[in-house]
């Protein structure tokens, strides 16, 4: 025990309590707040149709493997990603442009493990690969989102 503090004190957390998942916050959340959500998301939507058709590209014109494919197509999807979050969707918002990058690489690649991870798994039970590859990028976006906001653009 500290001395000078009683028990109870001790148990108590020293910082807050994370509220970015709190549902009031979210009902509470001020317009501002909405509308950069619907920006993050027209930038996904547009990263997502950049990698689908990277993607379509590379295994269908050019014969890459499905694998190979998706790790170009994500790379090219976070290039346009990056660009767009950091000009449009959070213009004033972090440090140096390239923290904000390594951030966001860090939070890609989890996300880009996951998606290797759930594109494998439906490739290899018969799903289609563009299909596959459609279905991994929607399941690793809300991931990806809670991580980008709450740290890469911080």
């Amino acid at each position: 025990m500290v001395s000078g503090q009683a028990p109870e004190t001790l148990a108590q957390p020293t910082s807050p309590r994370p509220t970015a998942l709190s549902i009031s916050r979210i009902r509470h959340a001020d317009r501002a707040a909405w509308i950069q959500l619907l920006k993050f998301c027209i930038v996904g939507a547009s990263g997502y149709v950049v990698n689908l058709i990277v993607y379509y590209v590379l295994i269908h014109w050019l014969g890459a493997q499905y694998l190979v494919a998706s790790i170009i197509a994500f790379l090219v999807a976070w290039l346009n990603n990056f660009v767009l979050n950091r000009q449009w969707t959070f213009p004033k918002v972090g440090s140096s442009p390239v923290k904000q990058a390594a951030k966001y690489m860090v939070v890609s690649v989890m996300g880009l493990a996951v998606n290797l991870g759930i594109l494998w798994g439906l490739v290899h039970v018969g799903t289609d690969t563009l299909l596959a590859q459609a279905i991994a990028i929607a399941a690793v976006t809300p991931l990806t989102f809670l991580l980008t906001r709450s740290w890469a653009f911080r």
